[in-house]
C-alpha cells in the first residue's frame, strides 16, 4: 500500500513539474513575440515623416502619425482589437496596456538621451525618434506557475 500511496504521489509531482516547465516556456515564447511587437511598433511609429518640415530641410516626426502607426502595428502583432484586447485566437488574454509613447522630436538637440527612472529606462536618440513601453501580462495555461507580467521597452529612430 505504502507503493502505491509513494506512486500516485510521484506522479502527481511530475505532472505538476511537467506543467511548470511548459507554462514557463510558453512564458518565453510570449515574452519574445510580444517583445519583435514593440520593437517593430516603435520602428513603424519612428517612421512617419512630417513631410512640411522636411520640405524645409528639418528632420521631424509626426506625433499623431506615430502614434497610429505603434498601435497599428501592435494590433496586428498581437491579434488585439481597436482597444488593445485580445481577439479571439490570440496568445494574450488580458489587455495590452501602452505605458510610455514619446516621440523625442526635432525641438531636442540631438544626440538626446531619454531617461525614465520609474521603468528603469534610458535610451540615446541620434536623431528623431520614439520610446514606446508596453505591458504585457501571460496567460498562463495552469495553475502552477505565478502570474507574470512584462513591461517591454523598444525604442526607434528615424531612418532615411
Amino acid at each position: 500500500m505504502a507503493k502505491l500511496v509513494f506512486s500516485v504521489l510521484m506522479i502527481v509531482l511530475w505532472w505538476m513539474l511537467h506543467a511548470l516547465q511548459m507554462d514557463e516556456e510558453m512564458a518565453m515564447g510570449t515574452v519574445h513575440d510580444a517583445k519583435r511587437a514593440v520593437d517593430r511598433a516603435a520602428h513603424a511609429a519612428a517612421q512617419q515623416i512630417d513631410g512640411d518640415k522636411l520640405e524645409m530641410g528639418i528632420l521631424s516626426l509626426q506625433p499623431s502619425l506615430a502614434s497610429t502607426a505603434a498601435r497599428e502595428y501592435l494590433r496586428n502583432n498581437l491579434s488585439l482589437d481597436e482597444s488593445l484586447n485580445p481577439l479571439p485566437g490570440s496568445f494574450l488574454r488580458e489587455a495590452v496596456d501602452v505605458r510610455v509613447f514619446v516621440v523625442v522630436n526635432d525641438s531636442e538637440t540631438f544626440p538626446y538621451t531619454y531617461r525614465n527612472e520609474s521603468y528603469d529606462y534610458e535610451v540615446t536618440l541620434e536623431r528623431p525618434g520614439v520610446v514606446l513601453i508596453v505591458h504585457v501580462a501571460y496567460p498562463r495555461m495552469f495553475g502552477v506557475l505565478s502570474p507574470v507580467a512584462w513591461d517591454l521597452k523598444g525604442s526607434a529612430e528615424l531612418v532615411y
